[in-house]
């Protein structure tokens, strides 16, 4: 058997690594027999020379065994699907997508994240509603997905141990963005859940990861390959990350746009985003035969009512009390009865007439970030309360001094530079720009 010291050689000068030397090194950092120094060369050396696709699979494999690999009833074969997304501005897919699914008759074990850098994190998002817990043992998420179908949950302490030591490492080594330990990371938590389906929400442009098309459509056939080597049927769409997703960004706004969608009254980007993943997952498990029957079964789920009550399920089921669940799911719902309302509100306008060509989403989001809505520190507290509401549409016309965002903050009051960088953020034109869809792609296995 190789010593930890010849695998980082060998990985180095770019040879192969066996599935047998792979899992050595994995089975190393689990059982903490590996130095932190040793972990960090063997990453950079992976980060230098890649891998190719029978290492890449092998690594994933490793770490999705390294702890605790999900079981489900027999009943339930098919049907058991999640989704991934690489980050965005806006993007809270997830909280209408989940009980979408669970409402069409699928199991959703939604293991999800936190925000990184400027990108929002959906677990920060619901634990803006009062007496939402993200902590659920597999036990307990067993019971969720039998009784409402769907839950959204933190990382259990027995899923992917290996993935928690690497993926701390990778952030102090400058190595987060080396393809093979992406794929790793992501499809080994997902490999644990023991998916039927599994679709990747891959993002491209300014606020994205992946900056290009081109970038995005490698990362995602990566994964898409990786997944499927696993037994998962996985699929990607590659989508346009410029502008926010919807109209608001931050936790607690992020909430209310979802509950408003799933009360049939979403933006269109968003909807067409949420329908899109779901039709997809809906082909692969093969209840539809076409994606576009797919789109209509999820758009019927949220416009008939019924994957708001499995969202308000989902919320009594994860500790939230009923008569707040029912509160925010009410028709006519009074939201900050529940949800807390940042102190201060201040609208910006615009500085011309014209057509609302752009909103820079990154710009937005980071800005957003400094006054609360992120962490600068791991593990610090975040302002749920902090974000901002577009009052403008993509296209739409506007005068000079029409209020364009609603920025909502607490004591961190918004500097000049920050005001000023928020008006750069939106671009006003003379002409109406055709805009896109923001699905481009769709990779399919």
């Amino acid at each position: 058997m190789s010593s930890i010291p010849e695998l980082i050689r060998k990985k180095r000068d770019g040879e192969k690594l066996s599935e047998d030397e792979i899992k050595t090194f994995i089975q190393a950092v689990t059982n903490n027999d590996i130095q932190e120094c040793q972990i960090g060369a063997m990453l950079m050396a992976i980060w230098q020379k890649n891998m190719v696709g029978t290492e890449i699979a092998a690594l994933t494999r490793e770490m999705m065994t390294s702890g605790e690999v999900m079981l489900w009833p027999e009943e339930w074969k098919g049907l058991v699907v999640d989704k991934h997304s690489t980050g965005g501005v806006g993007d809270k897919i997830s909280l209408v997508l989940a009980p979408a699914l669970a409402a069409c008759g699928f199991k959703v074990p939604m293991i999800s994240g936190r925000g990184l850098a400027h990108t929002g994190g959906t677990l920060d998002k619901l634990e803006s509603i009062p007496g939402y817990n993200i902590q659920q043992s597999t036990a307990q998420i067993h019971t969720i997905l039998s009784t409402v179908g769907c839950c959204i949950v933190g990382q259990t302490a027995t899923l992917v141990p290996a993935d928690r030591v690497l993926y701390a490492l990778r952030d102090a080594t400058s190595t987060v963005d080396s393809l093979p330990l992406i794929a790793g990371s992501i499809i080994s938590k997902k490999g644990a859940e023991s998916l039927t389906a599994l679709v990747l929400d891959v993002k491209f442009g300014g606020a994205a990861l992946c900056k290009d098309l081109a970038s995005a459509k490698e990362l995602a056939q990566l994964l898409v390959s990786t997944g499927n080597a696993l037994g998962m049927r996985t699929g990607a769409v590659l989508s346009r990350m410029n502008a926010p997703i919807g109209h608001c960004v931050g936790n607690s706004l992020e909430v209310i746009e979802s509950l408003e969608s799933l009360k049939g009254n979403g933006p269109e980007d968003l909807m067409d985003l949420v329908s899109s993943l779901g039709g997809i997952l809906m082909v692969m498990t093969g209840l539809v035969s076409d994606q576009s029957e797919g789109k209509k079964r999820i758009s019927e789920a949220v416009t008939g009512g019924a994957a708001l009550s499995k969202f308000q399920a989902m919320m009594e089921a994860q500790g939230v009390a009923k008569e707040t669940a029912r509160a925010l799911c009410s028709a006519h719902s009074d939201y900050y009865s529940v949800l807390r309302r940042a102190k201060h509100q201040r609208e910006l306008k615009t500085q011309k007439d014209g057509y609302i060509q752009d909103v820079d989403g990154l710009l937005l989001a980071e800005v957003l970030h400094k006054l609360g809505t992120g962490r600068v520190k791991a593990g610090e507290p975040i302002n749920h309360s902090v974000g901002a509401e577009l009052l403008v549409s993509l296209g739409q016309k506007v005068i000079k001094g029409a209020p364009w965002l609603r920025l909502h903050y607490d004591e961190r009051a918004p500097t000049t530079e920050q005001l000023d960088a928020l008006q750069h953020s939106l671009t006003v034109g003379p002409e109406q720009i055709t805009h896109h869809s923001l699905v481009a792609e769709v990779l399919l296995p």
